[in-house]
């Protein structure tokens, strides 16, 4: 017999009854009922429950045992009892009566409870990561995690591509979030980086003829934690492709995403086929880039009634009058709701940084939509009309509005949107609903710096090409841009790519960059450009944001083995650390840390 198990926790069934085992695991949990002991032993693999009673051999061996104590197990399985059977596990209609048990690992008190999974304070639950990964939905996530990733390997090579790994130290990355900085022994003074995204490699891996690569890419980002990033690095599924346009991509990857989904989703319904939403659109209807469309709820322009000479709420009419706009948001059904609703949405937007979120409610009388609430005396019967016309509202229906500059204004819709959707209840959680969202401006206005800038990926395509960069205005130019979004969350970004030398130059010299930077900071790219680059695109999927999803996770820190905390520290390994002195004289560094700050 196998010095500790014959079989897993999760293996034995009737087959085995009258059988003689061995199963090792973890206490899961102890009952004691009326001195027969009932333990429920745990592994990976599964749950069996065992038992002991006062004629067992092993009983007062048994006794001894607690809590999360390594223990091996042998005895007879047997049938449980008519009407203790439990339904809910694979090794429910049988019971192990112990015969002999030998403690492979005694535990100290817990510094955390497995047993029931009770909250507790994220610094305890990542201190003793060890520990709390064997919690059931813990443990239960990291192995999901392991299929989806094995999924998307599967997956991209049956649609062709080749994996590849590309270096982990390079060059530092002049674009986007700040850099992990690694120094140098041997070249003293200078330093590698690790990389943000293997953006410049994977485009170069075209130009040298791969055609399609995909990696499941570590990524090092040195920016502040979010719920849907983890702090330092997070993993995607990066690719490229050769020859390709943006409706090439589109009919690849879309199956990879949605097949994924579907297989994780535990039969919620899943998007079939991704609607194609361009970006002024999305950000109208939905106030943001990356909309949840399992809220039904569709923002609407209102600008142009609070131009009327009729509208006396001058308020709105001043926003609209200084370039302003106005939106609205509608409630159906809020009519029903009490004043305290509108309240709390109002202190809510003020919360925002607004000064309120003004709201119109409709009523039927004798027949006339009639509008009531703070605003409504300053908007005449037609133009109420107009309104709830616009938004497509009736009687028992209520607008909240949204005014100011467009992009706050926008904004704040936005989130009054989510707001509104979760407080009437009208989200349906249990579907994943996907879109693109294409046509992303390719130039923004950089108001700190009174300059255009890259407003997404510089290494884009502008829509248009070179003609576009040399005859249009730049903020009206579009990108060859687009993202994956699902239930509130951009979990993929990508774009086709500006292969053409000439007009990469152009591009940067329209943000303000001459050639000679581009030379300096992407020159290998700009170099492999020069001697025959294909057309070529791509993205990236956040391994991590699709996860959380599928697992009904909050945060990303629920589907991650060892996170950082909040303050990108890993207080169970105890990193960052200073170094050593000695450490420090090999790589020619000398530390000089802030004051701390009086007080």
């Amino acid at each position: 017999m196998h010095r500790y198990r014959t079989h897993t926790c999760g293996q034995l069934r009737e087959e085995h009854i009258g059988q003689n085992v061995r199963i090792s695991g973890w206490v899961h949990r102890i009952r004691d009922h009326g001195g027969v002991l009932f333990i429920d032993l745990r592994d990976h693999y599964g749950l069996t429950q065992c038992v002991a009673d006062p004629d067992s051999a092993a009983f007062k061996d048994v006794e001894k045992v607690r809590s999360e104590w390594v223990v091996r197990f042998e005895g007879q399985v047997r049938k449980r009892p008519p009407g203790t059977e439990n339904t809910e596990l694979p090794t429910g209609q049988i019971e192990l009566f112990i015969g002999g048990v030998e403690v492979l690992g005694p535990a100290a008190e817990l510094p955390l409870p497995v047993f029931g999974e009770p909250d507790y304070p994220e610094d305890i639950r990542l201190r003793y990561r060890f520990i709390d990964l064997r919690r059931e939905t813990l443990h239960k996530n990291i192995m999901t995690r392991t299929k989806v990733v094995s999924s998307m390997r599967r997956r991209m090579t049956e649609a062709g591509f080749t994996e590849f790994a590309t270096p982990i130290l390079t060059a530092s990355s002049p674009e986007g979030a700040r850099d992990f900085l690694v120094p140098s022994r041997i070249h003293p003074g200078n330093f590698y980086a690790l990389p943000q995204a293997p953006q410049q490699y994977k485009q170069l891996l075209m130009v040298a003829g791969f055609d399609r690569y995909f990696q499941i890419a570590p990524c090092f980002r040195d920016e502040d934690p979010r719920a849907d990033r983890l702090p330092g690095e997070f993993y995607q599924l990066d690719l490229e492709m050769s020859f390709v346009e943006q409706e090439d991509v589109f009919s690849t990857m879309e199956p990879v995403i949605r097949g994924i989904f579907e297989e994780f989703a535990e039969g919620k319904p899943v998007t079939q086929d991704f609607p194609r939403i361009p970006y002024a659109e999305a950000m109208l209807k939905y106030g943001s880039d990356k909309p949840d469309l399992r809220n039904p709820l569709v923002i609407v322009d209102v600008s142009s009634v609070f131009t009327r000479e009729d509208v006396t709420f001058n308020a709105f009419k001043n926003v609209v009058g200084g370039g302003g706009v106005v939106r609205a948001i509608p409630a159906p059904g809020a009519g029903s709701q009490p004043r305290s609703f509108f309240d709390k949405l109002n202190d809510w937007a003020r919360g925002e940084g607004a000064p309120g979120l003004g709201y119109i409610v409709f009523d039927d009388e004798s027949g006339t939509l009639t509008g009531k609430g703070p605003i409504a005396k300053f908007i005449p019967a037609e133009a109420q009309a107009a309104l709830a016309s616009a938004a497509g509202v009736g009687a028992g229906d209520a607008l909240f509005f949204s005014a100011g500059a467009e992009d706050k204004a926008a904004k704040l819709a936005g989130n009054a949107r989510l707001r509104v959707g979760e407080e009437l209840g009208l989200v349906d959680k249990d579907r994943f609903e996907l879109a693109w969202i294409v046509d992303f401006p390719f130039y923004e206005w950089n108001e700190e710096e009174k300059k255009v800038d890259f407003s997404h990926n510089p290494f884009s395509m502008p829509q248009g090409g070179l003609d576009a960069l040399n005859s249009q205005e730049p903020l009206t130019i579009k990108a060859f841009q687009y993202d994956v979004v699902c239930n509130g969350y951009e979990i993929a970004s990508g774009g086709i790519r500006n292969h053409r030398p000439e007009a990469m130059i152009k591009a940067f010299e329209l943000a303000g960059y001459g050639e000679e930077t581009v030379m300096e900071r992407f020159g290998g790219m700009y170099r492999a450009f020069q001697y025959g680059a294909p057309p070529h695109g791509g993205m990236a999927a956040g391994v991590d944001r699709m996860v959380m999803l599928v697992c009904g996770a909050q945060s990303v820190r629920e589907i991650a083995l060892f996170p950082m905390n909040q303050r990108a520290e890993d207080i169970l390994m105890g990193a960052p650390a200073p170094a050593s002195p000695k450490q420090l004289r090999e790589l020619h560094i000398r530390v000089n840390t802030p004051e701390p700050k009086a007080g």
